[in-house]
């Protein structure tokens, strides 16, 4: 253990609970892809939980790679990403590959793989904002040039988010909008770009309520008329979730006995927290919800002993962005917002998803690294010159 422990770099808490929520993976996919494995596999159990525990170990890979690679090539690299992705968002919208009547996977061409655009999208947007913001703190006050260099790509690619996945586009949206605020961008500007925002919502939302069209505007009416009423194909997800965490209780069913995974739609994916609740009780979704304020309490304290900006935003916003769609996910669950269709990050089934979260997950233990490694060297120099003095 001790062997492999040495080539862990970083953060070695991050580790901690990159591998606790990778087994909860394990244990909650495997529980909850019992109905899905007798009516798409004839009965074969094992098929779902090999092949996501393949993903999922493909998905530490990444994360392992990803940690070794220095946090400043990433800066290098953002432009280029921010550049693909764009192209990609344009490509999915005109010739995506529609699945649940939304364009927002993208095939890729000999592989038969496919990857939801957004997340390679939402990862490339923070990198080349924590880019921006870092380079230009000696000018952030600037309007016309700071503000607009900033601005610009983020209405691009929320924009281009939006028509297939709007719950991605807003989350995407609240990240930048936390970044651009702790990178010192104006109060006001960014008082001015949320009011713009909800304007802008509260129209694409009246349009949707109103319109007849089955596609995925019928799709966002549907989902708002089913919080509002409490009926509907959204309140009956929302109200099997209800059951399962009530019928779980304090300590749960205990693993692989929940009955509410014959009932959910999609209970390996959009509502696994509620497989979790239900299995392991109030305690366990409370210990869950823990491990993800603890990435966000890690990240805070690299940010605190990092020396340098870009390293400092690159890390707080990709863990903003992981840890709120956590949050989103949880509340959803428990009714606090209408169905979105956000996964668990790193513990839901998935392949794309789960790829692009531990490339976030390498990037912010690749910062930890660089930071460790600045906060060791500083002693050694004041040490040396010192003696120089001397």
């Amino acid at each position: 253990m001790k062997g492999v422990y040495k080539y862990l770099k970083g953060d070695k808490v991050i580790w901690a609970v990159v591998m606790f929520l990778s087994i909860v993976s394990l244990l909650a996919v495997y529980s909850s892809t019992g109905t899905l494995a007798y009516r798409s596999q004839g009965g074969n159990t094992t098929y779902y939980i090999l092949k996501h525990s393949s993903i999922l170990i493909v998905s530490l890979g990444i994360i392992f790679i990803t940690h070794m690679i220095p946090f400043k090539f990433y800066s290098r690299l953002s432009q280029l990403f921010l550049f693909l992705s764009v192209i990609m968002l344009v490509i999915t919208l005109i010739m995506g590959t529609t699945i649940n009547e939304a364009s927002r996977w993208l095939t890729l061409p000999g592989l038969g793989f496919t990857i939801q655009t957004s997340d390679f999208a939402k990862l490339s947007l923070i990198m080349y904002l924590a880019r921006v913001l870092s380079r230009k703190q000696y000018a952030i006050k600037d309007l016309h040039d700071s503000f607009f260099r900033l601005l610009v790509p983020i209405l691009v690619v929320c924009g281009l988010i939006m028509p297939a996945n709007l719950s991605t586009s807003l989350i995407l949206f609240a990240t930048c909008i936390i970044l651009m605020f702790i990178g010192r961008v104006r109060t006001r500007y960014l008082i001015g770009l949320v009011l713009s925002g909800i304007l802008f919502l509260s129209i694409f939302i009246a349009i949707a309520l109103y319109s007849q069209s089955e596609g995925r505007l019928g799709t966002w009416r549907n989902r708002i008329e089913s919080f509002v009423t409490k009926s509907g194909e959204g309140s009956y997800q929302v109200e099997q979730s209800k059951i399962a965490i009530a019928t779980g209780g304090l300590l749960g069913k205990g693993p692989g006995n929940s009955s509410q995974r014959n009932f959910l739609p999609h209970p390996y994916s959009d509502f696994i927290y509620a497989i979790i609740v239900e299995e392991y009780g109030l305690v366990g979704g409370l210990i869950v919800l823990f491990f993800y304020l603890w990435l966000l309490y890690r990240a805070g304290i690299i940010v605190k002993r990092s020396s340098r900006t870009f390293p400092a935003f690159l890390a707080t916003g990709l863990t903003l962005s992981i840890v709120i769609q956590a949050m989103i996910n949880m509340a959803v669950v428990v009714n606090l917002f209408p169905v979105t269709g956000q996964p668990l990050p790193l513990v839901s089934m998935g392949g794309s998803s789960l790829v692009f979260t531990s490339i976030a997950l390498g990037i912010i233990l690749s910062v930890s690294t660089g930071v460790q490694k600045a906060t060791k060297a500083e002693p050694e120099i004041e040490d040396n010159g010192h003696e120089a003095g001397n």
